[in-house]
């Protein structure tokens, strides 16, 4: 698998591809659907397939800190689209520049100079272009002038809605990670490198990994209790994502992490928290002792969790 960054790499492509085009935003059942048919044509074709994809999202470079909040990290997209099988990804940096770029300027330059496009997969209702006239009807009428065909996506539903980031983001929102589960065809979790904090957790005897979003929002809130998986080992723990407000020291949400029955150095190692059950809403305590008091009795409640929970974790570290 090859990852290109940039359209000034673009050279680098030398055959023809079949080609999908989107922001794949948890690689859920529905993107695994679309990569699939990629996959098919290309086989068929002989030809390489590509996913091209931008950083930032295109919503998050129009809106910002409104923008919805991401259910996957870009190098976690990118591993995801690798284990599938696909050629090539290729990441566009949403700017000024690639915003700017006409729907018939991003035909020329991108799909057909730069990818060599053959054949094209998107949904009808993809647009694209500074002029809005980017579409579906268009990308076909361009596709009989430059020697490319134009497939339409698979649709996916479950119980009668359409899979998408939105409805996996609704039920990460809602704690409901049985549904999110079936909608990503694995378990929702989060990703990172444990970085330095100010070490207040292991002043209030709970010790903890911290995770940085890097985010204005995430994709959910609260106390939960989590599967921490740690060079192919799982631990149970109890997570906290959120601002702290008890504390007030952060501006963006931050995922920490407590584990149970683990001493360790994790600093610097990355890992992956599966989150499985919600415990409560993050809160405002009075004072430190409060807060001490609540992570105590949410641990505990964890624990015991975990202890009524079906017999999955048979083969987690205790």
């Amino acid at each position: 698998m090859t990852f290109i960054r940039g359209l000034h790499n673009l050279h680098s492509l030398k055959e023809k591809s079949v080609v999908t085009i989107g922001s794949f935003d948890g690689v859920h059942i529905g993107h695994q659907a679309i990569v699939q048919q990629v996959k098919q044509a290309s086989e068929a074709l002989q030809i390489p397939s590509v996913v091209m994809t931008f950083e930032p999202q295109p919503r998050e470079f129009f809106s910002a800190e409104r923008a919805p909040a991401r259910l996957m990290r870009l190098r976690d997209k990118i591993d995801t689209l690798v284990s599938m099988g696909v050629d090539q990804v290729l990441c566009l940096q949403f700017n000024r520049q690639l915003r700017n770029l006409s729907a018939a300027d991003f035909v020329d330059q991108v799909l057909v100079r730069g990818l060599g496009v053959k054949h094209l997969i998107v949904g009808d209702d993809f647009h694209f272009g500074c002029d809005r006239r980017g579409d579906f009807a268009m990308l076909a009428e361009q596709g009989k002038h430059y020697g490319f065909d134009v497939s339409d996506t698979a649709t996916v539903e479950i119980d009668g809605r359409r899979v998408s980031s939105s409805l996996v983001r609704e039920c990460v929102e809602q704690a409901d990670f049985v549904r999110a589960a079936q909608l990503l065809g694995r378990p929702f979790s989060i990703s990172g490198v444990v970085g330095y904090g100010q070490q207040l957790g292991r002043e209030l005897g709970f010790p903890t990994a911290n995770v940085q979003l890097n985010r204005f929002s995430a994709p959910l809130s609260g106390v939960f209790a989590v599967l921490v998986n740690i060079a192919g080992t799982l631990y149970r723990g109890a997570a906290n994502v959120g601002l702290r407000p008890t504390v007030g020291d952060l501006v963006k949400p931050i995922l920490e992490v407590h584990l149970l029955d683990f001493k360790g150095d994790l600093y610097g190692q990355r890992i992956a928290v599966e989150f499985v059950h919600k415990i409560r809403d993050e809160q405002k305590f009075t004072g430190i002792e409060q807060l001490v008091a609540t992570i105590t009795q949410d641990v505990e409640m964890i624990r015991q969790w975990f202890l009524q929970a079906e017999p999955e974790t048979t083969s987690i570290e205790n």
